[in-house]
């Protein structure tokens, strides 16, 4: 038995990448809508500023989880 043979890696490394890659949007999504919650209840008046200012910066980070997902077929 050859040992270059047992050393094999087959598949494409692109699908791990992008697995470490949707960690950031995983982790930013939560923080984002966890913190915009935290500040309605903190102050009712202003939840739908927070709301459409969190509309924003959902969209941002599904940019940048929806980017890591085309870069890993381009790649």
């Amino acid at each position: 038995m050859d040992i270059t043979n047992l050393a094999e890696i087959t598949g494409s490394l692109n699908t791990i990448g992008y697995g470490i890659a949707a960690i950031g949007p995983g982790i930013g999504l939560g923080i984002l809508i966890g913190k915009t919650v935290e500040g309605i209840a903190r102050q009712p008046e202003i939840a739908n500023q927070l709301r459409t200012t969190m509309f924003i910066g959902l969209a941002f980070v599904e940019i940048l989880a929806l980017l890591g997902f085309v870069l890993a077929f381009v790649a």
